[in-house]
C-alpha cells in the first residue's frame, strides 16, 4: 500500500498562481538552456546544407558547443533556484520542455546528420537513420516526463527502481549526460577518422538512448556545493585535470561522457551479480537423501 501524502506535501503551494510564478533568475538560466538548444538545431541544419563559402565542420562544431552550454545552464537552474529557495512547477515543468529541444531534437539532428555520416559505405543504417535518431528522441521524452512523474512533490516516494539507488541518484541515464555524449562524439568525428569504428555508432546511439529510459541509477553529483571540501592534492588534481580536458578538448569531453556512461553499466551489473550470489547463500540446501 502506497504511503500517504503529508500534510506538507499538500501544502507546497497555496494556489496556481503561487505554483506557477517565474522566479528571474532560475528561469533565465531554463531560458538560457533553450536558447543555446535552438541554436544548436539551427546550426547543425546550415552545417548539413551549409553553402561553399560556409564550412561545415565549423558550424557543426559550434552547434556541440551550443549544447555544451545548453547543459551548464541546466545545471545552474535547478541549484540556483534550491539555493534561493525558489522553486516552482512552472520552472520544473520549464525546465523539462526546454531540455526536450536541447537534449533532445538537437542531439538527434546532430546524429541523423553527422553521427551517421561515415557509415555513408553502409546503406542499410542510412536507410534507417532517422529511425535511430527517432528512437533517440522518443526515449529522450519519456525520460523527461518519467522524471517530472518521479519528482512530483504531491506524489508520495514509491520503490520503483534499484534497491542500491541512493536518494539523490538519477534512475536512467540523465538527458543531458546523453547529449553531451552525443555532442562529444561528433567533436571526435569531425576531427579523426573514425571509418574503421562508423559500424559502432549506430548501436552506441541505440544502448544511449536505451540507458535513458531503464532503471540504472547513475550519479547526480547533487551534494557537490559551496560547503564540498577536498584535500589539496585532490584539488590540485582536480584542477590539472580540468586543464587536460581543455588543452584535449577534440576527444577529452568523449572520454569523460562514455566513462559516466559505462561506470552506471558497471557498477549496476556488479550490483546485480553480488544480488544473485546472495540470493544464491541464503537458499536452504537441499536435505540429504
Amino acid at each position: 500500500m502506497s504511503e500517504q501524502p503529508t500534510e506538507k506535501q499538500d501544502n507546497l503551494w497555496k494556489d496556481t498562481a503561487e505554483a506557477g510564478r517565474i522566479y528571474i533568475l532560475p528561469n533565465l538560466f531554463t531560458a538560457g538552456n533553450l536558447f543555446f538548444g535552438f541554436l544548436a538545431i539551427i546550426w547543425c541544419i546550415q552545417g548539413k546544407y551549409a553553402p561553399e563559402d560556409k564550412d561545415p565542420a565549423r558550424l557543426f562544431t559550434e552547434a556541440v558547443f551550443f549544447i555544451l552550454g545548453a547543459a551548464f545552464c541546466d545545471a545552474l537552474d535547478g541549484r540556483v533556484a534550491r539555493l534561493g529557495g525558489r522553486e516552482s512547477l512552472f520552472g520544473k515543468e520549464f525546465d523539462s520542455i526546454a531540455d526536450v529541444v536541447s537534449f533532445g531534437m538537437a542531439p538527434a539532428l546532430m546524429m541523423f546528420f553527422l553521427i551517421l555520416d561515415p557509415t555513408n559505405g553502409y546503406p542499410f543504417f542510412r536507410q534507417i537513420g532517422w529511425l535511430i535518431g527517432f528512437i533517440y528522441l522518443l526515449c529522450a521524452g519519456v525520460r523527461l516526463a518519467r522524471f517530472n512523474v518521479l519528482t512530483n512533490p504531491y506524489i508520495p516516494p514509491g520503490n520503483i527502481g534499484s534497491a542500491h539507488a541512493r536518494a539523490d541518484d538519477f534512475l536512467g541515464l540523465p538527458a543531458p549526460m546523453a547529449a553531451g555524449t552525443v555532442a562529444s562524439l561528433v567533436l571526435v568525428i569531425l576531427n579523426f577518422d573514425l571509418k574503421a569504428f562508423s559500424l559502432l555508432l549506430p548501436p552506441l546511439m541505440l544502448l544511449i538512448a536505451w540507458l535513458m529510459i531503464s532503471l540504472i541509477p547513475y550519479p547526480s553529483f547533487k551534494h557537490v556545493g559551496w560547503q564540498t571540501h577536498l584535500q589539496v592534492r585532490y584539488f590540485i588534481g582536480l584542477i590539472i585535470l580540468v586543464a587536460l580536458m581543455f588543452q584535449f578538448w577534440r576527444f577529452s569531453f568523449a572520454i569523460v561522457f562514455l566513462l559516466y556512461i559505462f561506470w552506471g553499466l558497471f557498477k549496476s551489473m556488479q550490483h546485480r551479480r553480488r544480488d544473485r550470489k546472495n540470493r544464491g547463500a541464503d537458499e536452504p540446501e537441499a536435505p540429504a537423501a
